[in-house]
């Protein structure tokens, strides 16, 4: 099983100039992908943004959004951004997407909180046009360069909608963050899902932790602070962050376990020693 971090890009008042900086230290610690988590309504920096600045700051390790919320984003525009982060990074940027569900982040007009799975089948036709080169705006202008390729999809979600579209579109599935024993449900239905469409053999299986050592009081109230519109949720998230060595490597253990893939550990402060705390004890 690989081992990646995420960015903190979505940790409340992140530093920005954190994140190059966060990015060339993970790879060169060993790391196997970079990761972000995406909202709109919260005061951290975009992922389409933290991706470009990885790309830009590394030149090995993987690129993932886990999960990117495509649905508040216009599809055109999102497929251009993301086409050239793929492109600056050489190929390396896998998009993990879901649909989104707080209404505070569906900010552009006309497109709310509403409808959101038929939104999501139109709009990844959408990128596949515009990855494929298709004119765009009524002309006979493609968005991207020629060249440019259909950046690999996960899906995240536990409906059988997500898990269906997953089978069809993508190249695998990404767990939430909870624990590994409530992932395995959904690990199970993205492999029934999998089969059932044709596929062959397994699709790609990313799970997703929090943790904190340097400070686990700041890093639970951080990542409480993030969730905090899910309620009580929030507090059930925060409580998983894990703190120690030993909580890490446990996770990591019964991820495993699942057959997960990888593993992506997401910080839950912007502490750029929290990444050499991480490989000292995981890679």
């Amino acid at each position: 099983m690989k081992i990646g971090i995420g960015l903190p890009n979505q940790v409340r008042d992140v530093r920005p100039t954190v994140i190059p900086a966060w990015a060339s230290q993970a790879e060169a610690a060993g790391f196997s992908t970079l990761g972000t988590v995406g909202r709109i309504a919260y005061p951290g920096v975009m992922d389409t943004v933290a991706l470009a600045a990885a790309a830009g700051a590394t030149s090995t390790i993987g690129l993932i959004s886990n999960v990117l919320l495509a649905t508040v984003w216009p599809p055109v525009l999102l497929a251009k951004e993301l086409a050239g982060i793929d492109g600056v990074s050489g190929g390396r940027l896998t998009l993990g997407v879901g649909i989104g569900g707080r209404p505070d982040d569906f900010v552009a007009d006309g497109a709310g909180p509403k409808g959101l799975g038929k939104r999501m089948d139109h709009d990844l036709e959408v990128y596949r046009d515009i990855w494929n080169s298709k004119p765009v705006g009524g002309g006979d202008n493609p968005a991207v360069p020629a060249g440019t390729r259909e950046i690999p999809l996960l899906f995240g979600g536990f409906a059988p909608a997500a898990l269906a579209r997953m089978a069809r579109w993508g190249e695998g599935y990404v767990g939430g963050s909870i624990p590994p024993e409530m992932v395995a449900g959904a690990f199970d239905g993205a492999r029934a899902a999998w089969t059932e469409a044709g596929r062959e053999g397994s699709p790609r299986l990313v799970a997703i932790a929090y943790y904190a050592f340097g400070d686990p009081d700041k890093g639970r109230g951080n990542v409480h602070d993030y969730y905090s519109n899910m309620g009580e949720q929030a507090g059930f998230i925060a409580s998983t962050v894990r703190t120690s060595a030993d909580e890490v490597k446990e996770v990591a253990k019964a991820f495993e376990a699942l057959g997960a893939d990888e593993l992506i550990f997401n910080p839950a402060t912007d502490d750029p020693d929290e990444i050499t705390r991480l490989a000292d004890v995981i890679l």
